[in-house]
């Protein structure tokens, strides 16, 4: 039986080192010391999430407890799983004090060092989702299994607990039993930037082109009459996007799951701001504001799937049950430079090249899919804000900007901005930093590092200023990604990727 001080100190080791291959060990050191029953609860700690997914806590109600610590470690990893599964189940008149209540006791029995443990868990502070990279390496080494078994697992399940208690409970033949299962949405795999259309296509070889949308990540999945979409973060939406819904269900088809986006369109045929799109993700009706899709994957069809095939089969599949709601594209190398002009011109963000040899594979693991945009931009997280001045007074302005550690650390800064912040956007993040921060100063509210923000800029420079030895320049706010979280922000590689000559 494990205690959930182990996992504090081995949380703890993770943090304290840069070296990959230390955190690894660590992680992978305590996996093979649980019992089977500890696996998925422990895993989902190690990783900085709660056991089960949120429980409806927010920083206020944790910013008021003070609990007298323990003076021993007592809680086990089984307490700790069964005292969240409480507080999440509290709802009713009165739960917000209730769930204190709860919350207070757990507290009582966790020393000074689980307490501070706990409150960031809770808060989000430990959800920073970079640390995926490392826990499936960990969870290999525990299991002694290949990788890529346990990467793919992940992939298909898009649950890290289930996955670590497959390895280790039945190693490969378990990590091997998981299908794409029609309704389960899978991890989506992403594309990584390009210096220019021009390099891409001399990486990859035979591509294809396809427009960048401005628009949201969907994966829909239909068996029979049954659709459900998900978006890119895996959360369902089905209900938001009735016309979606009715579209993939006339389909001629009895099962498939198709990757794409969706987007607002005006009068005219353009797209509409993203800002537009999100709006709906949250919505119980379609109202006035249709969604149009754009699918530009098959990753199951009648029956087979297909995620281990290669792209060009793929996208044969894909012309066969939804020609009409394909992505413009192109084949041709000849035809990109055009395509990339055309998508500039109905308003889209550039194009996305291809290895049409490669597989569906979650993430940005490797350089299959690459995206090409005529300015600089990164998705970075927000770590910090600072309180304006003059006509900035009393709203939350100069952003404190990081980029996810691929090592599974908290995010490395490599910038602030306050430009590109409308007064629309100062009211908001204002009030949403608030509701989302962990500690402050003077000047500067901190927040958990789940937030991210599109940014544009010139490119960046070599600076001792920050930990990530490099800094932003001339960085500007183009909006915020409520589509993306932690997990899908740029990594401080592909910042430094854009130094001269990187």
């Amino acid at each position: 039986m494990v205690l959930l001080a182990d996992v504090v100190t081995t949380s703890r080791e993770v943090a304290a080192t840069r070296s990959r291959k230390a955190k690894t060990a660590s992680i992978a050191g305590l996996l093979g010391r649980l019992d089977p029953e500890e696996v998925r609860p422990a895993t989902a700690l190690l990783a900085g999430e709660l056991p089960g997914g949120r429980a409806g806590v927010g920083w206020s109600t944790l910013a008021a407890l003070d609990v007298e610590p323990a003076p021993e470690p007592t809680l086990t990893i089984g307490d700790v799983d069964s005292a969240i599964d409480g507080v999440r189940l509290i709802s009713g008149s009165g739960s917000g004090q209730r769930r204190a209540e709860a919350l207070t006791g757990l507290l009582g029995k966790a020393t000074a060092a689980e307490q501070e443990f706990l409150v960031r868990l809770f808060g989000g502070e430990l959800r920073q989702g970079a640390l995926e990279g490392v826990m499936i390496e960990a969870i290999a080494a525990a299991a002694r299994v290949p990788t890529e078994g346990v990467r793919r697992a992940f992939m298909l399940s898009g649950r890290l607990p289930a996955t670590a208690e497959a390895a280790l409970r039945g190693g490969e033949p378990a990590l091997g039993e998981f299908r794409l299962e029609v309704g389960r949405p899978v991890r989506p795999m992403l594309a990584s930037p390009a210096e220019s259309l021009d390099a891409a296509l001399a990486e990859l070889g035979e591509a294809t082109v396809e427009y960048k949308l401005d628009g949201a990540r969907i994966q829909v999945h239909r068996d029979g009459d049954e659709v459900r979409v998900y978006t890119r973060t895996l959360r369902e939406i089905t209900r938001s996007v009735p016309e979606l819904v009715d579209l993939v269900r006339g389909l001629d088809c009895r099962s498939v799951v198709l990757d794409g986006e969706t987007l607002a369109l005006d009068d005219g045929g353009r797209p509409r701001p993203f800002q537009e799109t999100m709006s709906r993700f949250g919505a119980q009706s379609s109202r006035e504001l249709l969604l149009h899709p754009y699918f530009f994957d098959c990753l199951h069809l009648d029956g087979t799937d297909l995620v281990d095939l290669p792209l060009r089969d793929r996208l044969d599949a894909l012309s066969k049950v939804a020609p009409q709601h394909r992505i413009p594209a192109t084949a041709t190398a000849e035809r990109a430079a055009a395509l990339f002009e055309e998508a500039l011109a109905d308003g889209h963000e550039g194009v996305v090249v291809k290895d049409l040899d490669s597989p569906y594979a979650a993430g940005r693991r490797g350089r299959a899919w690459r995206k090409v945009k005529p300015e600089h931009t990164l998705d970075l997280i927000v770590l910090a804000a600072e309180w304006g001045h003059g006509r900035r007074r009393g709203h939350l302005s100069n952003l404190h900007l990081g980029a996810r550690d691929p090592d599974g650390g908290p995010p490395i800064m490599v910038g602030k901005t306050f430009k590109g912040l409308t007064d629309e956007l100062l009211a908001w993040q204002t009030a949403e930093f608030q509701r989302r921060e962990t500690h402050r100063d003077d000047w500067t509210v901190h927040i958990a590092p789940d937030l991210v923000v599109e940014i544009e800029l010139d490119g960046v420079q070599t600076s001792p200023r920050y930990p990530g030895g490099v800094a932003l320049r001339f960085a500007r706010v183009l909006r915020y990604r409520p589509d993306k979280d932690a997990a899908s922000a740029d990594s401080i590689e592909a910042v430094r990727a854009l130094l001269p000559g990187g």
